[in-house]
């Protein structure tokens, strides 16, 4: 819904919220369903409506928990029956600046008292932290906090022994520290939010005085953006591509009319500045895991000669694809998608043009698109966007490109090749199949998170239940990374079973869709039932729950052997294998 993608207007989204409340509900799309319990230090439904709706918007339908008025602190650390029982997945703790409990309140104050008034409050926000997740084991995002509107001492409020300001910057330093410790927690930067707003406009305490809302009834719908763009990227909603225009896009004019010499770029102008400050952003993108590609009504020529232009701090090599060419946008962007193995909803599309915006928009409605009228406001809007929120950063994260790069060059091997078999082989792939290790369980909760498409039961997992589940000798765990004559893949397939008796059930299995058809699928499954042989394990259990995403692994069963014990309407399968009548698919990968 468009109106939910950022710039939106947040006074009409809380006037017409139950209405787009229904429209989402009523669209027919499938969504996960996930528990989030939101506690707060301030009056919270208005900020709990607005959460529901983008995260419909996002694919996830909410269903929350709602402590009372400023009882977070009671609910999580005396705990509740309503709580215990309601068993999140996700906590979000709402407190701000006036939820904080030993601000300096008079000025001849000592460093040592206020080091200890800060020690004091992030003691008692750690005790809530650590409680919720001795209970839940689940992710947990808090806000951090907001300055304030009013300040008596002027500027020293932000330098002073006294001063409030300089009080919250360094409890939201704390926070910060807190978070890069506890990999289960995550910090909503309301700091940098009411600064991007404005705190005139952020506060407002009439509000306050009459509600007992934190901030402006206008901006709850920032605030619960922000919380959503993190929720839904630890559920593995995010945005994976930005596939870029050229002309007046990514340079100053047009190269085929103004030929190499004549396109802005560059220190020497005001508007070439303003591109390579474009391009560095973008650079940092796909540092983190974004892949770039290019959709372009141009020759590929003058696209290159572009990109290789001195001043051009993006180079072809920085583009997993290239589509410089005379077709349709939208089919350049389908394409695109077919060959990296994604779906059109993981792009972003970024041009000057108005009407290829249009286009991309009405053909490709789940494609999200950024009309660049300015290389300023385009940063902004992708920044405030939440397309790529990062929630943790991996190896993997950091080489994806490279990766999906290697991936075309496999695709190029491919077509001098007329047997599949014969062009798996040429690939040497090796992989290493076993059990979780500790330094890999934030890739594999990551992994769980993100896989839809080759995820045949969208079972999520966090980090701490990860954990956790490592240690059960109730379950078998495989995990694998493959490797090739073009790269490293990373860890690109996980597999959990829990054992009942002399019956694997198969809770979870998955596969990165960056190594499709290379028949890793069938390694995994050779070591799963030589494990189980060993454990005395005479039966798997297969399950396949349907989505709108992972319909190209709902005959995966049937391929591997099993036999189709039952299935639903919506398309749910039940499937069985008996391991002493398995013998091994694997033939084109060595396994370690």
């Amino acid at each position: 819904m468009k109106e939910l993608v950022y710039p939106f207007n947040g006074i009409d989204i809380m006037r017409r919220c139950k209405k787009l409340r229904k429209e989402l509900l009523s669209d027919g799309s499938v969504r996960m369903k996930k528990k989030i319990a939101v506690l707060g230090g301030s009056t919270i439904g208005h900020i709990v409506s607005a959460l529901e709706l983008f995260l419909l918007n996002n694919g996830i339908e909410p269903e929350f928990y709602q402590s009372e008025y400023n009882k977070f602190y009671e609910d999580a650390v005396f705990g509740s029956d309503g709580l215990d029982s309601f068993a999140p997945d996700i906590i979000y703790i709402h407190t701000t600046s006036r939820n904080l409990k030993y601000l300096p309140d008079r000025p001849d104050i000592s460093e040592e008292e206020v080091q200890q008034r800060l020690n004091d409050e992030i003691s008692f926000f750690r005790s809530i932290w650590t409680a919720l997740e001795k209970k839940f084991s689940c992710p947990i995002i808090q806000n951090n906090f907001e300055l304030p509107l009013f300040r008596q001492t002027g500027n020293y409020d932000c330098w002073g022994l006294s001063g409030q300001s300089a009080y919250i910057n360094r409890m939201n330093l704390l926070f910060a520290e807190e978070a890069v410790r506890n990999n289960d927690l995550f910090i909503n930067d309301i700091n940098y939010l009411s600064a991007a707003i404005g705190l005139e406009k952020w506060h407002d305490p009439e509000a306050w005085y009459m509600y007992k809302y934190a901030m402006s009834t206008s901006v709850i719908p920032d605030l619960a953006y922000s919380a959503a763009s993190i929720i839904k990227a630890l559920f593995g909603r995010n945005k994976k591509v930005i596939s870029l225009d050229l002309d007046n896009t990514l340079w100053g004019g047009i190269i085929s009319e103004d030929g190499i010499g004549g396109i802005e770029l560059g220190t020497e102008t005001a508007v070439g500045m303003s591109f390579s400050e474009f391009h560095s952003f973008l650079k940092v993108y796909k540092q983190y895991g974004a892949l770039l590609t290019v959709c372009s009504k141009n020759d590929e020529e003058n696209a290159l000669a572009g990109l290789r232009h001195p001043d051009s701090l993006l180079s072809p090599e920085d583009f997993v694809l290239i589509k410089a060419n005379w077709e349709n946008k939208d089919k350049n962007i389908s394409d695109t998608a077919n060959e990296l193995g994604l779906l059109t909803d993981s792009f972003v599309f970024v041009d000057d043009n108005p009407a290829e915006c249009a286009i991309v928009e009405e053909q490709l409605p789940e494609t999200a698109v950024i009309h660049l009228k300015s290389t300023a406001q385009t940063m902004y809007e992708m920044s405030r966007s939440g397309f790529f929120e990062v929630t943790s950063v991996s190896g993997e994260d950091i080489r994806r490109s490279e990766m999906y790069s290697a991936n075309v060059k496999r695709k190029a091997q491919q077509k001098s090749f007329t047997d599949y078999s014969e062009y798996l082989r040429s690939l040497d792939m090796k992989a290493i199949i076993g059990d979780f290790q500790p330094i890999l369980l934030s890739r594999i909760a990551q992994l769980t998170n993100k896989s839809n498409q080759f995820n045949l039961t969208t079972k999520r997992y966090s980090e701490a239940e990860i954990k956790e589940l490592s240690c059960d000798p109730g379950y078998i765990r495989l995990c694998g990374r493959l490797s090739d004559k073009f790269g490293d893949n990373g860890i690109v397939s996980v597999v959990i079973g829990r054992i009942e008796q002399e019956i694997l059930h198969i809770d979870l299995w998955l596969m990165s869709c960056r190594v499709l058809k290379r028949d890793m699928e069938f390694a995994m499954l050779d070591e799963l039932v030589r494990i189980c042989r060993e454990k005395g394990i005479r039966k798997l259990m297969g399950y396949y729950y349907k989505t709108p995403k992972n319909n190209m692994v709902a005959e995966l069963y049937a391929r591997f052997g099993f036999a189709l014990i039952s299935t639903t309407e919506n398309g749910d399968s039940v499937w069985e294998l008996y391991t002493d009548k398995y013998t091994n698919k694997n033939n084109v990968i060595k396994v370690n």
